[in-house]
C-alpha cells in the first residue's frame, strides 16, 4: 500500500499549517517552506513542501526531485512564473524565484550537501545538475 505523491505532500502541508511550519517524521530536523507556483501549461496553481537553505532574506531551494533523472514540474513551473509566494513558519511571503548559476548555484548546492548529505546522493542518483533557484523577497514583503 503506497501513498501517492500528492497525498505525501497534502499530509506534510496539513501537518505543516497545523504546526507554524514544523513537521515530523523524516523531515523533523529539515528547514521546510511551501512553494506556491502556478502550472507552466495548466495554468493550475500547486503547493510543494521543499527543503531550503536560508541565505540572509534569500530562501534557497533545490530541483533535486529525489534523485530523478528529470527536473521536478515546480522548476518548470517557476521558469514560467517566477513571481509566486512561499509559506515560511506561520509567514507567506512573495518572492521572486531565479536560477543561481556556476560558482554561485555550486556554492549552495555544497553547502546543502555539507548540512543534509542526501543531496550528494540525490546528484549521484539523478545523472544531472540539480538545479538550484534562489527565492528573493518581492519588493514590500
Amino acid at each position: 500500500m503506497s501513498t501517492s505523491p500528492s497525498d505525501f505532500n497534502a499530509a506534510i502541508i496539513e501537518e505543516f499549517h497545523a504546526n507554524e511550519g514544523r513537521v515530523g517524521g523524516m523531515f523533523a530536523d529539515m528547514p521546510l517552506l511551501l512553494l506556491h507556483h502556478t502550472g507552466a501549461k495548466s495554468g493550475i496553481k500547486r503547493i510543494n513542501p521543499l527543503a531550503y537553505l536560508r541565505d540572509g532574506e534569500r530562501y534557497v531551494i533545490f530541483a533535486s526531485k529525489g534523485g530523478a533523472p528529470t527536473n521536478p514540474d515546480w522548476y518548470y513551473n517557476l521558469k514560467a512564473n517566477p513571481n509566486t509566494q512561499i509559506e515560511v513558519g506561520a509567514d507567506t511571503l512573495s518572492v521572486v524565484a531565479s536560477e543561481a548559476l556556476g560558482s554561485e548555484r555550486d556554492h549552495f548546492f555544497n553547502t546543502q550537501v555539507e548540512r543534509m548529505p542526501t543531496f550528494a546522493e540525490y546528484a549521484e542518483k539523478a545523472g544531472r545538475v540539480i538545479p538550484v533557484i534562489v527565492l528573493t523577497p518581492a519588493d514590500g514583503a
